[in-house]
């Protein structure tokens, strides 16, 4: 296998992830895996661990004697879910032809035989996901880019660019009001000063790698996305290394254009900087001075504290 350009989004929860994975999708030279492209193994640890859950990092990979073996070892969760036991998908009403059998074997075809080198099974998980998906509205071609979203991902930035040396990581941050609110629709939320913790690791982490490798990694404020989207997504189609297209002016799914809620691929339910900033107002006074002391310095980096209507929380 050659040429294979990997793309992979990561973001904080809530911070707009999955709304930047799904503006990517409809672009004629990308192909956007269909939910999050969860890498993760059960048998990586480091001392990063207890931050963030296993399947959202990135992988380490037990010796094995075949690569059906490798395949199950990737946790894949939510495609997988979908694939196996659809009814208990929240993506189960998603129009997705993909058989797994085709895509283990896909899979198996692309990897060849031992040793199983970690770029090369990210390789492989990857194309075989897309010669399988027998609906998907563009036919793969040997010039388009592979696009992953993983939520944090980017913490293993370094290991990533390893495996491939021409990856193009895209961080997304998020105000941690309005992402902390957003959390908060879940049924088990994080409490807040954990929360805010990982607020602060994941983007000063990221922001490390994106100046130690500029070509690599890029962080980006979802407000921009929300305030100017032709300005935001030229900005990223820049740094994949592709031309515009109107197509990322908007979220969609397989090529068509999602004109309602985002969710089940989100939590974030709107697009908009007038939800991004009327959310906040969800929020208790005790709350926003929790946040506001928690994340001055770092929002301060990002220029929060330019931004109208955060600009308050973040004055000196």
């Amino acid at each position: 296998m050659s040429g294979f350009n990997l793309v992979m989004i990561s973001a904080g929860f809530e911070h707009g992830g999955n709304v930047t994975h799904r503006h990517l999708d409809g672009h004629p030279d990308l192909l956007v895996y269909p939910f999050e492209s969860q890498l993760g193994s059960r048998n990586f640890t480091d001392f990063l661990s207890s931050v963030e859950r296993v399947q959202y990092r990135y992988p380490e990979f037990f010796e094995e004697e075949s690569a059906t073996a490798v395949y199950e070892q990737i946790i894949d969760e939510e495609l997988k879910t979908f694939l196996r036991k659809r009814n208990g998908s929240k993506f189960r009403d998603v129009d997705l032809v993909l058989d797994e059998a085709k895509r283990v074997a896909l899979f198996c075809q692309y990897l060849g035989g031992g040793p199983f080198r970690r770029g090369k099974i990210i390789e492989a998980f990857f194309r075989a996901t897309f010669a399988a998906w027998e609906n998907y509205y563009a036919p793969p071609r040997d010039d388009m880019r592979y696009v992953g979203y993983s939520p944090a991902v980017a913490v293993d930035a370094d290991r990533m660019i390893r495996d491939f040396p021409a990856i193009k990581i895209i961080h997304v941050v998020r105000n941690p009001f309005s992402a902390y609110r957003d959390t908060k629709r879940r049924p088990f939320p994080q409490p807040l000063t954990r929360y805010l913790i990982t607020w602060n690791i994941y983007h000063s982490t990221v922001e490390m790698f994106s100046k130690m490798y500029p070509g690599n990694v890029i962080a980006v404020r979802y407000e921009d996305l929300v305030a100017d989207k032709r300005k935001f997504m030229g900005k990223i189609s820049a740094f994949i290394g592709i031309p515009f297209h109107e197509a990322l002016l908007y979220p969609s799914w397989n090529g068509k254009e999602i004109t309602d809620s985002i969710a089940p691929w989100g939590t974030v339910l709107r697009s908009t900087k007038e939800y991004n900033r009327d959310i906040i107002e969800e929020l208790s006074a005790e709350e926003k001075f929790q946040i506001s002391a928690a994340t001055a310095a770092l929002a301060r980096h990002f220029q929060y504290d330019k931004i109208d209507y955060l600009t308050r929380y973040y004055a000196e």
